[in-house]
């Protein structure tokens, strides 16, 4: 519920008393309040969704009250109700921030659409604060002609139209939030909200509070009641971005949200209801989570209920001569740069190349040639910034790569334990993301929990190419 607590502000008992009946038969908090002083003691020590106020009380006017109400940062919204006055009194208290103005004697069906209009405006404004954050949308353009991504579009057709839970799989970089959004596109709850959770970027305390919102003082720092992601999406989606990368203990409260769409906030008694559709994704195979106990058989069951497995860049070269058009073409308007084209050097070095990143490390590469590119308006392969791919005929393999490996570390003394090629290779990867540990995990295909525990086990050892201090994830 977007609103949970409400103020009864008049002097007059009766008009009280039946107003507080019926909201608490609605089932809201409702305090009741004589004067303004009661107001303001009430509004100083708790968080109030709405306030129906009389516009004259025994203390003052309640237009004095609005507008201190206004420079709080959590002001509740306030509908004013009178006996009398005209559309100049209305006109008034709106401009002094009234959300409504009721004139008395007035019907509870009166106060239901008061209700509901409240209820669905400060839902829109917790939506669009969380959106305003967001990206362009431009940049989730599923995009690709090949027959793999014909095959999803079909499939994104077909299951669009339901309200199944949907679990995305893929490598990094492929579309899968692209995927996600064009399942929403496509869906009967189009117009509502469209709410992404990026479960690898939330510190594991506050994973909880970020999925279901926590109550005033339900911890330190917690000076204001918040929702959650699940409430703000209520009547839409919600995307559960990198969903591996969520502690077991969160997964189980998962689990009850997916099977009874009900949940309680951080620190609350108060069951919330939702009606949301869950989609995840992830760039690791679940099923070895599962089996390496890092992600529960139950909960993966009950995401799994639509499985989507994207493709990687390599094996769908078509997509890449659409996509490098497409590509530029955007960049170009962006940063304002004419450009004609791709040299036939360049597009042949893009075909080659075996994208590790995928789809997003072409969209770099790309926007890095547009920028770089001279005056001729031609993309040239020292533009890309990519690193010499090494011929297959140029790959050192089998026996003669053990010999490799076995000299240069014999010559050292003796051959590397797999503990000790292990921590050199997490170590190298640190170093290849320049100490950023979620990137590291991704790349070395492991958890950011797995990734932290074996750097514990090295005791912060770390050799000379490594920075004093691993950055943390961002």
């Amino acid at each position: 519920m977007a609103i949970e607590k409400i103020i009864v502000l008049g002097s007059d008992l009766n008009f009280r008393s039946h107003l507080e009946n019926y909201l608490r038969r609605c089932r809201y908090d409702v305090a009741s309040a004589a004067t303004l002083a009661n107001a303001r003691d009430y509004v100083s020590k708790d968080n109030f969704d709405l306030i129906f106020m009389d516009l004259h009380l025994p203390d003052g006017d309640g237009t004095d009250l609005l507008k201190e109400l206004q420079a709080r940062p959590q002001k509740p919204l306030a509908v004013i109700t009178a006996t009398a006055g005209g559309v100049e009194s209305a006109v008034e208290c709106i401009k002094n921030g009234a959300f409504d103005y009721l004139i008395r004697p007035f019907s509870v069906e009166q106060v239901a659409v008061t209700l509901r209009k409240a209820e669905e405006f400060i839902r829109l404004v917790r939506v669009n604060r969380l959106l305003s954050q967001e990206t362009d949308e431009s940049e989730h353009t599923l995009l690709g002609n090949s027959p793999d991504m014909e095959s999803l579009h079909q499939l994104i057709r077909k299951v669009a139209r339901t309200h199944a839970t949907v679990l995305i799989q893929g490598e990094s970089g492929t579309g899968k939030e692209a995927i996600a959004r064009a399942l929403y596109r496509q869906s009967s709850r189009a117009r509502a909200p469209f709410i992404k959770v990026n479960c690898a970027a939330i510190p594991e305390n506050l994973v909880e509070s970020e999925f279901f919102g926590h109550e005033k003082g339900a911890f330190t720092g917690a000076v204001n009641k918040r929702e959650g992601r699940f409430e703000l999406a209520h009547g839409g989606t919600i995307l559960l971005d990198e969903i591996s990368e969520i502690p077991l203990t969160v997964q189980a409260k998962l689990l009850r949200v997916l099977q009874e769409r009900e949940f309680e906030r951080v620190g609350g008694n108060r069951t919330i209801k939702v009606d949301v559709r869950v989609i995840a994704t992830t760039n690791r195979n679940l099923e070895e989570s599962v089996a390496r106990k890092e992600f529960r058989q139950d909960l993966f069951f009950r995401l799994n209920v639509v499985p989507i497995h994207v493709t990687p860049l390599r094996v769908r070269p078509e997509d890449i001569l659409l996509l490098k058009r497409e590509f530029m073409q955007r960049f170009s308007r962006r940063h304002g740069i004419t450009t004609k084209g791709f040299t036939e050097e360049a597009r042949r070095i893009l075909m080659s190349h075996s994208w590790p990143g995928n789809v997003r490390e072409l969209q770099n590469v790309i926007e890095r040639a547009v920028i770089l590119c001279g005056d001729n308006g031609f993309l040239e392969p020292r533009h890309f910034g990519l690193t010499p791919i090494i011929q297959e005929s140029q790959r050192v393999t089998g026996p003669a790569a053990l010999t490799l490996i076995s000299a240069t570390e014999t010559s050292a003394g003796g051959f590397p334990s797999l503990a000790e090629i292990e921590k050199r290779h997490i170590f190298a990867a640190l170093n290849h993301c320049r100490g950023n540990r979620t990137h590291a995990a991704k790349l070395l295909d492991v958890s950011i929990r797995t990734l932290r525990n074996k750097l514990h086990e090295y005791n912060g050892t770390t050799p000379a190419a490594q920075p004093e201090k691993a950055a943390e994830e961002t």
